[in-house]
């Protein structure tokens, strides 16, 4: 299974990024899925005028980019905050493709706050349907998140080593499942 994680903040110094060099660590060591992070930093997207309906109607610029995201089986969405909301540099890369019929999405938000983007990811669950995705239930809310994660992603947190292993045991069995139901029809 191809997962990309989408790390949503286009910020040079981003604390999401933490988090998502961490899930992709975990995922590469634990797991024989094919993980990639589509970092919002790399992509400077205009705003949407049109949708890139296959790799070969994209812009040149951005074919590598739908080539990623067409050729994803599931999602991890990493986001910040942004007043209440998550990233806009996210919804923007996500309104340039088609809907995501049956795929898989996992939420992660993140924040140096108290709260962890818990209300970001009120938003993102009314998203994914819209998508046509799929959400997995189980959330990774990160408070503190510059306390739990150093600059190359390493946890110096242990005690939220649970924490990102309940997320990822449930996104994946979620994804798989559906992985597989979808390659069986």
């Amino acid at each position: 299974m191809k997962i990309e994680i989408i790390s949503g903040s286009p910020r040079v110094n981003s604390v999401t990024r933490r988090v998502a060099l961490n899930l992709k660590k975990w995922l590469d060591n634990n797991t024989d899925h094919v993980t990639g992070i589509i970092d919002m930093k790399d992509w400077n997207l205009p705003p949407v005028q049109s949708v890139f309906v296959s790799v070969d109607r994209t812009p040149d610029e951005f074919k590598a980019l739908a080539e990623r995201v067409f050729n994803a089986d599931a999602f991890i969405l990493a986001t910040p905050e942004y007043n209440g909301s998550y990233s806009p540099a996210m919804k923007n890369l996500l309104d340039h493709f088609p809907k995501q019929h049956h795929k898989p999405f996992g939420i992660v938000t993140a924040s140096p706050g108290a709260f962890g983007g818990i209300r970001a990811s009120q938003q993102l669950l009314q998203l994914i349907p819209s998508l046509f995705g799929i959400a997995s239930p189980y959330l990774l809310i990160v408070p503190a998140v510059d306390k739990k994660f150093d600059e190359t992603g390493t946890l110096i947190d242990p005690n939220f080593e649970k924490s990102i292993h309940n997320f990822i045991s449930e996104f994946l069995w979620l994804a798989e499942n559906i992985v597989t139901t979808e390659a069986v029809a």
